[in-house]
């Protein structure tokens, strides 16, 4: 990944819990990421680190199946959460210059970060990584975070508790994994796949490119990438 830091001045690895599924009427409930750099021996190490629960606006709740997925409860959030122009504030600190975002399933964890920027004119333009569209060129289905943890043989290493911060940290080791597998992730980077069954879910991205992919059974080989075809159809 050498060649990606040497693109970007910041490199960052992130994961939000929401309220719900809609970035417009939902919000995140937690926001995690590590800022990630390369030593001298390309050894990848956290520079930095966030993890802030964020309180829901007065009067709304949590609903019961996002409590029984996430463990985080009202309770929590009243007790330990921040104000969103808080956790924005704490996000942009990571920030500095040109950034890539990497995130397993990025459409939805980058459209409630980037509704939440807006909401406190914080926007900014990101690059992105998205796992899920590299692991699809990996793996066959299923392609959550937790089956990439048990290919890569990290199930003792990592923690995939549907806690921001622990699958940031997960997502990290699963990225190393991935790296050392096959050293094309920069190829990877403003394409995202899609099921071609489905279409794009949300608003697209601005500077991203969407194209239909298809589920693989294996390892695909260097010229079936999803970014070899999208460079071929150019």
């Amino acid at each position: 990944m050498h060649d990606i830091f040497n693109q970007y001045q910041s490199v960052i690895v992130f994961d939000c819990e929401t309220s719900g599924l809609d970035p417009k009427s939902c919000q995140m409930i937690e926001l995690a990421a590590v800022k990630i750099n390369i030593d001298t021996k390309k050894n990848i190490f956290i520079e930095k680190e966030m993890d802030d629960f964020i309180r829901l606006p007065a009067g709304e709740y949590l609903p019961g199946k996002i409590v029984e997925l996430t463990g985080i409860n009202d309770l929590m959030l009243m007790a330990e959460g921040i104000e969103e122009k808080l956790a924005t504030e704490h996000f942009l600190q990571m920030v500095e210059g040109d950034t890539l975002l990497i995130a397993h399933n990025a459409q939805f964890d980058a459209e409630f970060l980037l509704s939440m920027l807006n909401r406190h004119n914080k926007s900014r333009d990101f690059h992105y990584l998205d796992t899920v569209t590299v692991y699809k060129d990996r793996r066959a289905f299923p392609h959550k975070l937790e089956n990439a943890i048990t290919e890569y043989g990290l199930a003792n290493k990592v923690k995939n508790s549907h806690r921001a911060i622990d699958d940031v940290k997960a997502l990290l080791e699963v990225l190393k994994c991935m790296n050392q597998e096959r050293s094309d992730l920069k190829t990877y980077i403003n394409i995202f796949g899609y099921n071609p069954k489905y279409g794009v879910s949300g608003a697209k991205l601005p500077g991203v490119t969407y194209a239909p992919q298809r589920f693989n059974n294996g390892m695909t080989l260097t010229g079936a990438t999803l970014p070899a075809q999208v460079k071929r159809s150019e």
